[in-house]
């Protein structure tokens, strides 16, 4: 098992920029499949972005494409999500989750990740 500790949330205007960090410990962090995802109040919880093992593959939900960026930096456990040009629909609860073994066809499937972290929120006013 992984624990996972979200941060970097925070309240932003419009058009600003934020980077989330999620950062592992308990298990070898290179070898997961890391996910994010975000829940709006009153909303369900969405997938955001996703990263392999390595930065080269990356997966992003449409609205947030050219906005978000993942990287990972193995060697510091530590998984980032790059937001820049927030808008206020941006605004949510964002978790950081991670897996092992992640079907790449369920990248954005929250039931492929077993580990999750608390929550960072993110509030972007307008």
């Amino acid at each position: 098992q992984v624990h996972l500790v979200e941060s970097g949330g925070g309240l932003v205007q419009a058009g600003g920029s934020l980077r989330l960090s999620c950062a592992a410990s308990g298990a070898t962090f290179s070898t997961y499949f890391v996910g994010w995802f975000r829940q709006a109040p009153g909303k369900e919880r969405e997938f955001v972005a996703s990263i392999r093992r390595t930065t080269a593959y990356t997966y992003y939900a449409d609205s947030v494409k050219e906005r978000f960026t993942v990287t990972r930096d193995n060697a510091k456990n530590t998984v980032y999500l790059q937001m820049n040009s927030l808008k206020p629909e941006d605004t949510a609860v964002y978790y950081c989750a991670a897996d092992r073994l992640v079907d790449p066809s369920r990248i954005n499937y929250e039931d492929e990740y077993q580990n999750w972290g608390q929550g960072t929120q993110v509030t972007v006013s307008s």
